[in-house]
């Protein structure tokens, strides 16, 4: 038998390979395939071991082996039955005959990396997570920490496993358990900004020049101004919030602000942060200046 899981979302593969293992009886061996060699082939793919009737081996990495990856559509139909063979590959190239003759043989589960569009996804699994652990998080709750954690499922498992051993979660216990990350921290830059406190935008600029790079920062900053209008602009109709991919709590936020500034205001904060995009391009200042400027600007 041949399962391949394919995927960016490292955290689903590790728990679709403990489900596996949890099935099995042995012992679960696990194979660098970036170091497999042909002569080790045979061993794997065709038989037995002494202690052993049955066999399930992860071998990772497969893809990047070209002298080896290049020979397993030779090797496929040889496989033994008591052998259930598990690749795990990120990004396979999906061009090649052996992508083709694998994807052909095997079991193929795909764990895609979550994106922006996931939000909802997101929301779900921390409230069934939190569940399991015996956490009662209602709506508002975790949609506030996967906004500050992210949708990285490794950093979101951790929080949770923090926040179980609290006697009780709410916002505040969220805030001073959990570090915020970087998108949490440029919304709150972007929304401060938007409240008009400049003092404030100042100080937030100062940490956050220290360890970020202001090129990355203004594409996260454009991001939330593009949200903004968006919320602003949809007629009665539209469903931003869906179409976008916008997380419900970071729509709700923004979509007052937009209702608060009117679609002139926001048609005001655009063309800053198109005028700064194309001072960065040409170099026209300090990219950190030229960030100060746009959201003192637009605090004013």
């Amino acid at each position: 038998m041949i399962t391949w899981l394919v995927g960016e979302n490292t955290f689903e593969v590790r728990e679709a390979i403990q489900a596996l293992a949890a099935q099995f009886s042995g012992t679960l061996e696990r194979i660098d395939g970036s170091e497999l060699t042909l002569n080790g082939l045979p061993d794997l793919f065709m038989g037995v071991s002494l202690f052993a009737t049955e066999r399930l081996i992860v071998i990772s990495h497969l893809s990047s082996n070209a002298s080896v990856w290049e020979k397993l559509p030779e090797w496929l139909p040889r496989m033994s039955e008591d052998v259930h063979v598990v690749f795990v590959d990120t990004k396979p190239d999906k061009r090649t005959t052996v992508y083709k003759a694998l994807k052909a043989a095997a079991n193929v589960r795909e764990f895609p990396a979550w994106s922006d569009r996931d939000a909802q996804k997101a929301d779900q699994w921390v409230s069934e997570r939190a569940a399991s652990l015996g956490m009662k998080l209602d709506k508002r709750l975790v949609q506030h920490l996967v906004n500050r954690v992210g949708l990285d499922q490794w950093q979101l498992s951790h929080a949770l496993d923090m926040l179980s051993l609290l006697d009780e979660v709410t916002v505040e216990t969220i805030n001073n358990a959990i570090a915020p990350n970087l998108h949490e921290n440029i919304f709150q830059l972007f929304e401060t900004a938007l409240e008009g406190k400049s003092r404030d935008v100042a100080e937030m600029l100062k940490v956050l020049s220290i360890q970020e790079d202001p090129y990355a920062l203004f594409a996260l900053l454009n991001s939330q101004a593009l949200t903004l209008a968006a919320m602003a602009y949809a007629d009665d109709n539209a469903n931003p919030t869906k179409e976008f991919g916008i997380h419900p709590f970071v729509a709700s936020k923004l979509a007052r602000q937009a209702h608060r500034l009117g679609k002139v205001k926001v048609g005001r904060v655009l063309e800053a942060f198109a005028k700064t995009d194309a001072d960065m391009k040409r170099s026209k200042a300090e990219a950190w200046l030229l960030v100060e400027q746009l959201l003192l600007e637009v605090s004013r």
